[in-house]
């Protein structure tokens, strides 16, 4: 505790006259020290909660011509469709002219589809979403939840594609659109 002679008194000498106690100057820092660490482990444990978290993304190359950038091998590509009503389509390579290799699914059994296109293809998987104009926020999320439970590297999202988009239409029942 800190403790000060306040006294407003002179020096006087002489018959009669008191002497003035001498009252201790020393300051007990002690609570100090123990605030002071306090707030050293506030702000380290604050700055430890705080740090960002963020996606990482895989850049292509800047060396690498532009033409053979976005080549990817047709046996290690998935393209997944997203349309309405919770529906999933995918095509494994490149989309066959007549279509025979496009198929419908769902958000149960497309993580066994992709578990078993990454097992084929190792490491040269590539995933392609694209969604259309009446799937949901929620559908591309939980496509985007589904690369990340699988350890999907490397994904893009792309527009659909015109032809694509009428197949998920034809498929989900609509009337297609006349192109035009």
């Amino acid at each position: 505790m800190a403790e000060m002679d306040t006294s407003g008194g002179g020096h006087k000498k002489g018959p009669g006259v008191k002497k003035g106690k001498k009252l201790s100057t020393r300051v007990d820092l002690t609570p100090m020290v123990d605030l002071g660490f306090l707030l050293i482990t506030f702000f380290v444990f604050t700055t430890t909660i705080s740090q960002p978290t963020a996606m990482r993304l895989a850049l292509p190359d800047d060396k690498v011509k532009d033409e053979d950038q976005n080549k990817i091998k047709q046996s290690g590509a998935l393209t997944l469709l997203l349309g309405k009503d919770n529906n999933i389509f995918y095509y494994e390579g490149e989309l066959a002219p007549d279509g025979s290799n496009f198929k419908a699914s769902n958000f149960k059994d497309i993580r066994k589809i992709i578990i078993d296109k990454k097992q084929q293809a190792d490491t040269n998987l590539v995933v392609v979403i694209k969604p259309n104009d009446e799937s949901t926020y929620k559908n591309f999320i939980d496509i985007l939840d589904e690369m990340s439970i699988n350890v999907v590297k490397r994904y893009a999202v792309v527009d659909i594609s015109p032809v694509e988009d009428e197949y998920v239409r034809r498929t989900e029942g609509e009337a297609v659109p006349p192109k035009q």
